[in-house]
């Protein structure tokens, strides 16, 4: 009996001291949640704006009630928005379908026999992600221009392969493609890093007993490097598709031109230039509030599709 209440005593001091061990940990966390709500909470006030009739310097309080005016205007037949909307769509698509680019990658890496040169692949691939977009679109300007580039210099007056310089930069019909491959070309390589490091967790016995048993390195790479790090691209993939309508401003603003305006207008460029350019802010944080809302319904979504099928899940 007394020992049971010993033991009763040490296990509540324990807890005891876990408490106030956890009570300044606690603490730390405080101005970080107060971070987030002053910058992702705080700013959810603006929305009220996509239901009012919003002008510039007049109080969002005093600006007269509108209800879904905007809402049923981003679908109305005089708005381009089903436009942008197919665009975002396709785009993203387009780049799930080279979530395995960065995993092949990742693979060939650490699969290099000379560490040196896997070293040098990695932080030649990775260096592109540390580039702004404005170097990005210099470099496909110096291969694509049509006055002097590289591809047409070499296909047309060197090559003579094709009648007439191409103009890829200002045809519509590469803009999907030449948008896909210089995201891919900038993130690949960063996006590589986060499944080298999944495969350097991998239990290197696994990789001795397959060794032991005759696996050859194929072998290996599809009964224990992949498996191995199916958890890493299942969350990236459920971000992603979470992210598929917030897939950046940046790139497709300095790509843009009039010429391929129709191909490249994603809902992001869509909203600053309804927004800022041409001030109309109740339908452009309209066109937010919706990307946004199908944001959240496509990430749980997938994310309860994936713990039906595979078990894992972010949530």
């Amino acid at each position: 009996m007394k020992q049971n209440t010993l033991l009763v005593k040490r296990n509540l001091a324990k807890s005891k001291l876990r408490r106030r061990n956890l009570v300044p940990l606690l603490v730390m966390t405080v101005p970080f949640f107060l971070l987030v709500i002053l910058f992702n909470y705080v700013p959810l006030w603006g929305w009220s704006i996509a239901f009012v009739d919003y002008i510039p310097g007049r109080s969002i309080m005093e600006s007269p009630f509108v209800g879904l005016k905007y809402f049923h205007r981003l679908f109305d037949s005089t708005s381009d928005f089903g436009l942008v909307l197919r665009n975002t769509l396709v785009l993203s698509f387009m780049g799930l379908l080279l979530s395995p680019a960065p995993v092949i990658l990742a693979i060939l890496i650490t699969n290099v026999r000379s560490r040196w040169y896997g070293k040098f692949v990695q932080i030649v691939s990775s260096f592109p992600h540390f580039t702004s977009w404005i170097i990005v679109y210099s470099v496909f300007f110096a291969f694509l221009s049509i006055d002097d580039g590289m591809v047409n210099g070499l296909l047309y007056n060197t090559l003579h392969w094709i009648g007439a310089p191409s103009n890829i930069l200002a045809d519509p019909r590469w803009t999907w493609w030449l948008m896909t491959f210089a995201t891919l070309w900038k993130n690949v390589g960063w996006t590589a890093i986060i499944y080298i490091a999944a495969i350097a967790g991998i239990d290197q016995e696994q990789y001795q007993a397959a060794e032991v048993d005759g696996a050859s390195r194929w072998q290996q790479m599809l009964h224990i490097t992949i498996p191995g790090i199916m958890p890493t691209f299942t969350i990236l993939m459920l971000i992603n598709i979470g992210n598929m309508l917030n897939i950046g401003f940046d790139q497709y603003y300095v790509f843009h031109n009039a010429l391929i305006s129709e191909r490249i207008e994603v809902i992001d460029t869509y909203t600053y230039r309804m927004g800022i350019v041409q001030f109309d802010f109740p339908y452009a944080t309209a066109a937010g509030i919706f990307k946004s809302f199908i944001s959240i319904i496509l990430l749980f979504s997938a994310n309860r599709f994936t713990k039906m099928t595979t078990g894992r899940s972010i949530m």
